[in-house]
C-alpha cells in the first residue's frame, strides 16, 4: 500500500481523465482501463530508449492498489530500468489526482517489458 508521504518514481508520461464509460458495473473504473493507459506511457517511454518501434511483450508485479473513480485524473509515471540487447524494462506508476480532494494517490504499479522490433516486426537490437 502506498504510503501518504510517498511521491510518484520516475516522470510524468501521460495523464487522462477517467470517465463514465470506462466505469464497471460497481461504478469503479476498469482495471484494463488503466492497464491500458500505463501501457501507452511506458511505450512511450520505452520508443524514447530505442529510437523506434516497441511491442509490449510482458507485464509482470501489477498491483491494483486502489479503485480509480470517474472525474480522477490518471497520471502515469514511468521509470526506465534494465535495457537489454533488445528489450526495455519500464517501472510504471498510476497515481489517481482525485477529482473532489485533489489528493493525490497510487493505485497501481507495475513492471512491463518491450521489445524494439524493425518494419517487419522482427527484434532489432536497440539503439542509443
Amino acid at each position: 500500500m502506498a504510503d501518504e508521504n510517498e511521491a510518484p518514481r520516475g516522470e510524468l508520461t501521460t495523464r487522462t481523465l477517467a470517465m463514465p464509460s470506462d466505469t464497471n458495473p460497481a461504478g469503479d473504473i476498469f482495471g484494463g482501463w488503466v492497464m491500458s493507459q500505463m501501457d501507452i506511457a511506458g511505450g512511450l517511454a520505452a520508443n524514447q530508449i530505442s529510437h523506434g518501434r516497441v511491442v509490449t511483450v510482458a507485464v509482470d508485479a501489477m498491483h491494483f492498489i486502489r479503485p480509480v473513480k470517474v472525474g480522477d485524473v490518471l497520471c502515469v509515471y514511468t521509470e526506465v530500468g534494465k535495457v537489454g540487447r533488445t528489450s526495455i524494462n519500464v517501472e510504471v506508476e498510476a497515481w489517481a489526482l482525485r477529482a473532489l480532494s485533489q489528493v493525490r494517490e497510487k493505485v497501481i504499479q507495475a513492471e512491463f517489458t518491450y521489445v524494439a522490433v524493425d518494419a517487419n516486426g522482427k527484434p532489432r537490437p536497440v539503439t542509443a
